[in-house]
């Protein structure tokens, strides 16, 4: 029997809205509404809209959260304020990536954690067994992805439109917060009669644009989304948003990180503290002192034809490598691919070929990302 897949309380919205769905990381999400090409564009030159409700919120508190997180994290909770973010990696004890994540530090004992969609399930069963062994007082774990909805704005407009229809409870407009800090206020947009929504909001996200990511109650995410379409947002879908994150050199779990793969194989050693004992910081530190084998690279290609996950990558007709992602990129007007190669061919400019479904077609190794929007 096939496996059932989790809804997200906007679900019945996205439909109405003519989204086609697909499922993915357990959920049924939209692919895309007008089209993958038009979405890209949009959040690249005006402001889109996602629903990324799949993505967990977990909020772990506690006398002893600061000191667990330092555990299970590549990152320093200790050294993270209050009203920031960060991003980093779970480990497991070989340093391969349990999945990758955002956290913010909400209070001096109390954080808000971003797992992906398909790892939450994964990612509360391991923090479960090092609070068990390691900190069995004085930290908590409490799920709330089931009744919140996260909300994506991002493009260069994004903070203008928010500005207009979000206000932060110190009076600052949204725009006033730096980027991988939060903020939480009172949400009066478009639709919005004689309510008060609250929101929190983390300038943060996943597509290479400026945008803010919030966190609202489930009950409340319907009103908001059509204020935020109302106010111009474009909705946006899965498909739109992998070709950005590609376009902006991000890794996605499953594909550039999983378990077999580490931070600094992907090139992402500068999110690993290396003045810290956490899970699998023996295994990475061993990794930075001698290297790696295989390293990840960015690839360009003429024309439409993107190579996908798994196609291989040759030199002299011989596999030093294969695809982890690709797309056509409507912002460069080319192909675009990310893959892992035997770390004596990760040169800058060298010309690997791709095999694509039986024709060779040739790729330059170019520096990651291979687009950042202008500051």
């Amino acid at each position: 029997m096939a496996e059932s897949t989790l809804q997200t309380t906007l679900y019945s919205t996205h439909l109405a809205m003519g989204a086609r769905t697909v499922p993915f990381g357990g959920w049924d999400m939209p692919v895309q509404y007008s089209g993958i090409l038009a979405e890209v564009n949009a959040v690249r030159t005006d402001v889109g809209v996602f629903d990324v409700s799949h993505m967990g919120r977990l909020y772990i508190s506690g006398t002893k959260s600061t000191e667990f997180l330092d555990w299970v994290l590549t990152g320093s909770a200790q050294s993270l304020a209050v009203g920031r973010a960060r991003y980093c990696f779970i480990c497991n004890e070989s340093g391969g990536v349990i999945d990758d994540t955002i956290f913010y530090r909400l209070e001096q004992d109390r954080f808000l954690l971003i797992p992906n969609a398909g790892n939450r399930v994964t990612v509360v069963d391991w923090f479960q067994r090092w609070i068990a062994e390691k900190f069995p007082t004085g930290c908590q774990i409490v799920d709330r992805t089931m009744d919140t909805a996260l909300i994506a704005v991002q493009g260069p407009r994004a903070a203008g439109l928010l500005d207009a229809c979000c206000l932060l409870d110190s009076g600052a407009p949204l725009s006033s917060l730096r980027m991988f800090s939060w903020g939480e206020g009172i949400f009066a947009g478009e639709g919005v009669i004689d309510r008060k929504l609250r929101f929190f909001a983390g300038r943060t996200g996943y597509t290479g644009e400026d945008g803010f990511e919030l966190v609202v109650a489930s009950g409340d995410a319907e009103t908001i989304w059509k204020s935020l379409v109302d106010a111009g947002a474009l909705p946006c879908g899965l498909g739109a948003r992998d070709v950005l994150r590609l376009e902006a050199g991000l890794p996605l779990h499953g594909h550039e990180i999983d378990e077999n793969t580490s931070p600094i194989e992907a090139g992402l050693k500068r999110f690993v503290r290396s003045d810290k004992e956490f899970v699998g910081s023996a295994a990475l530190g061993h990794q930075l002192e001698h290297g790696v084998k295989n390293t990840l690279v960015g690839l360009t290609l003429p024309g439409r034809s993107a190579p996908r996950a798994e196609y291989p990558i040759l030199d002299q007709g011989q596999q030093v490598g294969q695809i982890t992602s690709g797309s056509y990129s409507p912002t460069l007007d080319t192909s675009i691919a990310m893959g892992y190669v035997l770390e004596r061919h990760a040169i800058l400019g060298q010309t690997l070929d791709i095999d694509i479904r039986g024709r060779i077609s040739p790729g330059k190794v170019v520096p990651l990302p291979f687009y950042s929007r202008a500051k």
